[in-house]
């Protein structure tokens, strides 16, 4: 498979074109390798962020699903695949619907962005990532309630921002389609 990303060319030469990234056009056991790494490192960032004991949690599938159906009782848009993790700013039983919805000014949701990259410093300048159509969608329907937390898993630094805050760093943005036959 030949990904769009791959067809960037290198135009040193005038009239020439080479990919830069060649990559197999058939799957092979190295594209899952990488694939496995990459939620690897997005399991690694997402224990990191619990482990700092800011009020990080792991959702199970369904306490995740009690938060989406609290949010959309009060007729904000949630996607239960646009977000990873949960921050409790006050201890909350999320196997409890009625308490999620009671204090649900107290969650906030939060799509990781990991990398492991050594060169990303502590504010991640330089940083390049892809956000969701859904992730974009939920964020401007929760507004402060849906942050985006930016993981370095090898230097240990993370940055959170809300949707306004990543916008108003980002250098470029590079609108795309992913298609699914």
């Amino acid at each position: 498979m030949t990904y769009l990303g791959d067809l960037m060319a290198d135009k040193t030469k005038k009239g020439s074109a080479r990919l830069l990234s060649p990559k197999l056009t058939l799957p092979t056991l190295t594209g899952l390798a990488e694939i496995e790494s990459g939620s690897a490192t997005a399991r690694r960032a997402a224990q990191m962020l619990v482990e700092k004991q800011l009020g990080f949690i792991l959702p199970t599938p369904k306490q995740k699903k009690n938060i989406v159906v609290a949010f959309v009782k009060r007729d904000m848009i949630v996607y239960g695949r646009a977000f990873d993790i949960v921050k409790l700013l006050a201890p909350i039983d999320l196997d409890n619907l009625s308490e999620i919805e009671a204090r649900i000014n107290k969650i906030q949701l939060f799509e990781i962005k990991s990398t492991r990259k050594d060169k990303i410093n502590a504010n991640f300048h330089g940083y390049f990532f892809s956000l969701t159509a859904a992730e974009v969608l939920v964020a401007q329907s929760l507004k402060q309630q849906f942050k985006f937390a930016l993981v370095n898993t090898l230097t240990k630094h993370y940055v959170e921002l809300s949707l306004n805050e990543l916008f108003g760093r980002a250098k470029g943005i590079y609108p795309s389609w992913s298609i699914l036959l």
